[in-house]
């Protein structure tokens, strides 16, 4: 019998700067309703779905930045979002911007029972962007002033999805483009990876061109490559549309194990795309050409943790000088 389960990725139009949280929550418990209505069993919002995508902004005094965090989960704003998880018997992944009791500050997304437990939290390891305003960028992406490099690691977890069980692992937005994030998680026989982002339409670092359609295609390839190599699942969900005056790219998917594009959303606004998905197919890949501890050599492998920045290669020159 096959092992199925109904994904849903709930992407998100944009959410204004002038916008509060109860709007965005609103949305969501719209898409979460709909969700039900089609049997989805999960639904996943993106990276910072509560909020703007701050880091755009730069604010000297880093706590004039807090309003943007969540002090607890669930907060009395997103308590609605957990209720709802409940009535509807859907498990739910949400992007937000964290901040413990300690002071500390991170980019976090969890996945949420339908009890409205919380199975799963990940803090972004790869932060990108910068840490300091940049007057070279047309627009700021201050996400290595506003949060801490994630402290969690790249877990996976076995737990209920939908009427089966699945290994379930969770990365955020630049994260997906690293492979070392896919094969942590591909060694822990992860099968379903949640993924949420907010990538801007165009390259704003403005050290060089970058052609606009490159940007969805980098994206997708980095998902349905992470997911043909480690024979998983992943569902990507954006933020879309035209927030606060700037593009962001949207086209979330779902991808299957052997990185085919199942789903895509096709607007720029709040979109809800569902695959069903037979959690079995990961065991192809995982039992043939990527079986890890029939062909894995990590003897040869030690540079990927051993060094962060690139070096050169030794020079070769010929014994005797060409005539």
């Amino acid at each position: 019998m096959p092992r199925l389960v109904t994904l849903a990725a709930a992407q998100l139009g944009p959410i204004q700067k002038s916008e509060g949280r109860e709007v965005a929550v609103e949305r969501m418990l719209r898409l979460m309703e709909r969700a039900h209505r089609r049997g989805a069993e999960v639904v996943v919002f993106p990276e910072l779905a509560l909020t703007t995508f701050f880091p755009r902004w730069n604010e000297e005094d880093i706590a004039a930045a807090d309003h943007w965090f969540e002090t607890a989960m669930p907060s009395n704003a997103t308590a609605p979002l957990f209720a709802a998880a409940r009535k509807y018997g859907i498990g739910f992944h949400l992007g937000y911007a964290e901040k413990t009791p300690e002071g500390r500050r991170f980019n976090t997304a969890i996945y949420v029972h339908p009890s409205g437990e919380i199975v799963l939290k990940y803090r972004k390891i790869h932060l990108p962007g910068h840490r300091d305003f940049d007057p070279i960028r047309r627009v700021q992406h201050l996400e290595k002033r506003y949060f801490e490099v994630g402290d969690l690691g790249f877990r996976v977890v076995r737990a209920p999805l939908g009427r089966e069980r699945a290994n379930i692992g969770l990365m955020i937005c630049n994260d997906r483009r690293w492979p070392e994030a896919w094969r942590v998680m591909g060694l822990q026989q992860v099968e379903v990876v949640m993924v949420g982002y907010n990538t801007p339409s165009l390259n704003m670092d403005n050290r060089g061109f970058e052609a606009h359609h490159l940007r969805v295609e980098h994206s997708h390839l980095s998902i349905r490559a992470g997911c043909y190599q480690n024979a998983c699942f992943a569902v990507a969900t954006a933020k879309a549309g035209t927030e606060d005056g700037h593009e962001l790219f949207g086209h979330s998917i779902i991808v299957n194990p052997q990185g085919e594009i199942m789903a895509q959303a096709t607007s720029w606004d709040d979109e809800l795309i569902t695959a069903d998905c037979d959690l079995d197919m990961c065991a192809l890949g995982r039992s043939t050409i990527f079986d890890f501890a029939a062909h894995r050599r990590p003897e040869a492998y030690g540079r990927i943790t051993a060094q962060v920045g690139s070096e050169p290669p030794p020079e070769w020159t010929p014994a005797q000088p060409a005539e």
